[in-house]
C-alpha cells in the first residue's frame, strides 16, 4: 500500500467559517469546480491545502 499525503480534509462547516462565507458558497465553488472536494457519502470534505490556495487568490477570481 502507497504512502498516503498527509492531507486533512475540512467539512463545508468550516470551509465556511475559515473563507467567511456561507455554507452555501461552498457548495456553490465545489459544484462550479473552482474548490476542489470529496464526497463522503452525502457529505463534502476539501482539502485544507485547497481552502488556503482559494484564500491566496486575488478575491475577485474567487466566487
Amino acid at each position: 500500500m502507497a504512502d498516503l499525503p498527509d492531507v486533512r480534509f475540512l467539512t463545508v462547516a468550516e470551509v465556511a467559517d475559515l473563507m467567511r462565507v456561507s455554507k452555501m458558497t461552498v457548495y456553490r465553488l465545489v459544484h462550479a469546480g473552482e474548490l476542489p472536494a470529496v464526497r463522503f457519502g452525502r457529505s463534502y470534505r476539501v482539502p485544507e491545502s485547497a481552502v488556503t490556495a482559494a484564500l491566496q487568490r486575488p478575491a475577485a477570481d474567487v466566487g
